[in-house]
C-alpha cells in the first residue's frame, strides 16, 4: 500500500495545554526520579548525560510532538539542552533510538515518566490504527474507543489515530471534538440507539428528524439493528431519507442472531454483525435502487476480523472500531548512555547513534 506523504512539522508545544507547574514540580513523576535528582542537587552533582530512549518492537511512533513539548517547557533550562528526535509516524525498529538527550541530568531528570508514558501510549495507539488501517485495505475507519476509557486520554489518542491515517493514507474519524482538537477537526457519528428509543423505538421517524437537523456537510448514517431486523430497518430509513442517506450501520450484538438469519443457521457463526449479515443488507439495497448507501460495520471488530471480511470481499464501506484499538503495550525505555563523556548504561546497552535523529531546535 502506497505510503501518504506526511508534514514534518511538529505541533507547537502550546497545544498540548500542559500542567507545566506540576511536572516542573515532579507530581507526575515515580518518586525514585524525584529522589534521584534531589540527592544529585543536594550533593552539588551535575553529570553531563546522554540519555537515550527506545522501545522493543517494530512499531509507529506515536506521541513524540508531545514529548518535546514536556521536556521544552518544563525542563530547567531547555536552551542548555541538545535534543535529537524522530517524527510522529516514523516507522521504527526494535532498540531503535527514537529519541537523545544531552545535557546537565538534573535539569531534566523528573520529566522521564512523563515523557516515556506520553511515547507508550501514543505509539501503542498508532500502530494499532495502522495495523488495522492496512488490513481494511485502506477503507475509512471510524476511531470509535472513547467510551472504553477515560476521558483524558481522548485528545491524544485521537491525533494518534490520524497521525496512524496520514501513514497509511486512509481517511480516519473520530467520533468527539476533543480527539480531533490538535488537527482542527470535528467529532462524526451516527444516528445512535439512544435517539432511536427516544422516538419510541421507531427508527425511520429518529432518522428523518435526524436528517431535518443536521446540516448539509453531514454524512448521514443511520443504525438499522434496533429492532433486530436490519434488512428491513435500512430499505424502509433508505425510503424515508432518498439521497440524504449516506450510509446503513450494522451493530448487531454479539449475543443475537438477526431476524433475517432465523431461518439460515447451522452452517455458520450466526451472531453479531457477520458476512451473511452484510451480504443480506447489501443485496438488498441494492436491489431496491439503493446502491449508492454505504455499509458501516461495527461491534467487535478486530484487526483479524477485518482482515477476514476483506480476504472474503464482504461488502464494507467502512469500519466502527473501538477498545481494540486501545489494548496492547508499547513500552519505551530511558537509558543514560554517556556520563560526562564516559559510557554509562547497564551492561548489554550502550550509546547506538542513530542517523535518523534530527535536531530539535
Amino acid at each position: 500500500m502506497a505510503q501518504a506523504e506526511r508534514t514534518r512539522e511538529r505541533l507547537p508545544p502550546e497545544v498540548f495545554d500542559l500542567p507545566v507547574e506540576k511536572m516542573r514540580a515532579g507530581y507526575y513523576t515515580d518518586a525514585y526520579f524525584n529522589h534521584t535528582r534531589a540527592t544529585l542537587l543536594a550533593n552539588g552533582r551535575r553529570p553531563r548525560v546522554v540519555m537515550q530512549v527506545f522501545q522493543k518492537k517494530d512499531a509507529y511512533l506515536g506521541g513524540m510532538d508531545e514529548a518535546l513539548a514536556i521536556l521544552r517547557l518544563c525542563s530547567d533550562d531547555w536552551e542548555g539542552l541538545t535534543v535529537h528526535a524522530l517524527h510522529d509516524g516514523d516507522r521504527i525498529e526494535p532498540w531503535e533510538s527514537v529519541l537523545t538527550v544531552e545535557g546537565d541530568y538534573t535539569t531534566f531528570a523528573h520529566l522521564e515518566t512523563v515523557y516515556l508514558g506520553v511515547l507508550a501510549r501514543r505509539t501503542m495507539i498508532t500502530t494499532n490504527v495502522v495495523a488495522v488501517l492496512e488490513a481494511a485495505n485502506g477503507k475509512p475507519l471510524i476511531f470509535m474507543p472513547a467510551r472504553h476509557d477515560h476521558h483524558r486520554v481522548q485528545t491524544g489518542d485521537g491525533y494518534a489515530a490520524y497521525v496512524a491515517g496520514r501513514i497509511v493514507g486512509a481517511p480516519i474519524g473520530v467520533t468527539t471534538d476533543e480527539q480531533a482538537s490538535w488537527w482542527g477537526g470535528r467529532g462524526i457519528g451516527t444516528v445512535p440507539h439512544s435517539l432511536i428509543s427516544s422516538y419510541g423505538g421507531n427508527t425511520v421517524l429518529a432518522a428523518t428528524k435526524f436528517a431535518e437537523w443536521a446540516n448539509e456537510d453531514v454524512n448521514i448514517t443511520v443504525l438499522v439493528d434496533f429492532e433486530n431486523h436490519s434488512i428491513q430497518t435500512a430499505l424502509e430509513v433508505a425510503r424515508a431519507l432518498g439521497s440524504k442517506l449516506w450510509g446503513v450501520r450494522l451493530d448487531t450484538s454479539e449475543a443475537l442472531v438477526d431476524r433475517s438469519l432465523w431461518d439460515e443457521m447451522g452452517d455458520f457463526k450466526p451472531t453479531g454483525v457477520n458476512e451473511r449479515l452484510v451480504r443480506k443488507v447489501s443485496d438488498a439495497l441494492d436491489g431496491d435502487g439503493f446502491e449508492q448507501v454505504k455499509i458501516v460495520v461495527s461491534g467487535g471488530f478486530t484487526i483479524e476480523k477485518i482482515r477476514e471480511f476483506e480476504e472474503r470481499g464482504v461488502p464494507v464501506d467502512a469500519y466502527g472500531v473501538g477498545s481494540s484499538l486501545i489494548r496492547g503495550s508499547n513500552d519505551f525505555t530511558a537509558d543514560i548512555v554517556l556520563t560526562d563523556g564516559r559510557p554509562a548504561a547497564k551492561v548489554g546497552r550502550r550509546f547506538k547513534p542513530n542517523p535518523r535523529l534530527e535536531p530539535v531546535e
